[in-house]
């Protein structure tokens, strides 16, 4: 079991240096950012009308198809007592680094989750004991970064389901519920790869768990919101390591790292409650601030028009006197224009004749000078543009050269680099280099001195091209 839950941790390292490389700058963070939730409805019985035992069945959801289980559930008095078991589930980490284990949860008709306790597999397999105050209640299993978290995430692998032989014995409910979303647990692969990875095949789960929940803390900004309570959970998982280190018993380790998991847990909590209210407070300030800010604009915008309004009843009052004169003025003018006119009107008709035929001949020498500009205008402008194309395609074809040379002299220099480390050969796809030596020893994943130094120098060379398709 352990060694396939390595060999997952070492596949998420290769997927996520593959995503890195297609798509740089997308990656995704969630270091102090609001709890992202989302809503589901599962079926919930009341079983205060149930005597006995009864029987629920487990469906997988599409996270988990395969994965199946039943739970008997009897009704004593003031307590619900369930006993389920569970089979063909896969490991955790198969939905994300962050994930280590499964928990059981109870979901009541108005939508409160709590945590019945955690699923520990063996070889595929799981069984859960637990009791619940709740009366009316439905079932789901989650997968989860450590076993006592306080609200259920959204990879929801198992469900219950009604079987038809008890429906006519409990009370058939629709509970709806919040789920926290992805990357509420993870900022980057590289934090969740130091929570987890660095481990041996002895290492008890509860101890993965532990170092998670002290990760997942931080990125919740305990180290702000709860400081002391995530330096209690660091001190702890100290003490819990050294435990681990010295040899002491199972038990010992995982009751060390139980502790160091519920701290931690209490000071995600903590600082994602503060945090919260402090975005809240954040947010009536600055709601405040706009408010006053509304009311300031609308007093100026209030005086502005009082002010606009004066100053156009000014204007009004001020072109109506404009006006008077004016058609005073025009009066005047219309009597001194028709006496002009008549002692023109003479002059005029004489005039008319010589002007039309000085415009007819200053109009043709105008026309025929302008077709002269433009033509030549037209020459000037066909030869610049033939010259600074001609420019442009020279440019282009220095360029063009340039970078054919360089292409193949980084080829050359690529081949020669790779070849004095390892075999290399170049094809119409591109250089191959091939490792054709025994990498590891036998009944080992640890790779030989020899392969190691070979593939750190291999690292160093496409380190110095960040260019590179690989």
């Amino acid at each position: 079991m352990k060694i396939a839950c390595v060999g997952v941790a070492v596949a998420g390292i290769l997927a996520f240096a593959a995503v890195a490389e297609a798509a740089p700058g997308q990656r995704s963070t969630a270091a102090g950012a609001t709890q992202v939730v989302v809503s589901r409805t599962t079926k919930a019985v009341n079983y205060r009308r149930v005597s006995g035992g009864t029987k629920i069945d487990f469906q997988g959801t599409e996270l988990m198809q395969i994965a199946t289980g039943e739970a008997k559930v009897e009704n004593k008095s003031n307590r619900i007592e369930i006993d389920a078991r569970f089979e063909n589930f896969e490991e955790a980490t198969k939905f994300g680094l962050e994930y280590l284990t499964y928990v059981l949860w109870a979901v009541s008709p108005q939508g409160r989750a709590v945590n019945l306790g955690e699923v520990v597999l063996n070889h595929g397999a799981g069984h859960v004991k637990a009791m619940s105050d709740m009366q009316t209640f439905g079932m789901i299993v989650t997968a989860e970064p450590y076993f006592a978290v306080t609200q259920p995430g959204n990879v929801v692998v198992l469900e219950n389901i009604i079987p038809t032989n008890t429906v006519s014995k409990v009370e058939n409910i629709d509970a709806r519920y919040e789920l926290l979303g992805r990357g509420v647990y993870s900022s980057s692969n590289t934090k969740i790869e130091n929570a987890i990875f660095g481990i041996d095949r002895k290492t008890p789960l509860a101890l993965f768990e532990a170092r998670n929940a002290v990760r997942i803390a931080h990125i919740a900004l305990a180290d702000k919101y709860a400081p002391s309570i995530v330096a209690k959970a660091e001190q702890q998982l100290k003490g819990a390591e050294e435990v681990y280190h010295s040899g002491r018993d199972k038990k010992s380790v995982e009751a060390a790292a139980r502790e160091v998991v519920s701290t931690a847990g209490e000071a995600r909590v903590m600082a994602v409650k503060q945090k919260a209210e402090d975005d809240a407070q954040a947010a009536v300030a600055g709601e405040k601030r706009a408010a006053l800010e509304r009311e300031a604009r609308a007093r100026a915008d209030a005086e502005s028009q009082t002010l606009r309004r004066q100053e156009a009843e000014q204007a009004r009052q001020q072109a109506e006197a404009a006006k008077a004169d004016a058609e005073r003025m025009k009066q005047e003018a219309q009597q001194a224009a028709q006496e002009a006119a008549r002692q023109q009107q003479e002059a005029e008709r004489q005039k008319q004749e010589a002007d039309q035929a000085r415009a007819a001949a200053l109009q043709q020498q105008q026309e025929a000078q302008a077709a002269a500009e433009q033509a030549s205008r037209e020459r000037a402008a066909a030869v610049t543009q033939q010259r600074a194309a001609e420019a442009e395609a020279e440019k282009a074809r220095q360029a063009a050269a340039r970078a054919e040379a360089e292409k193949a002299q980084l080829r050359s220099q690529l081949l020669n680099q790779l070849n004095s480390i390892l075999q290399t050969r170049d094809s119409a796809r591109g250089l191959i280099v091939n490792m054709s030596d025994v990498l590891f020893d036998t009944g080992s994943y640890t790779l030989k001195p020899g392969a190691r130094e070979k593939l750190a120098k291999i690292s160093g060379i496409v380190l110095a091209h960040p260019g590179l398709n690989l």
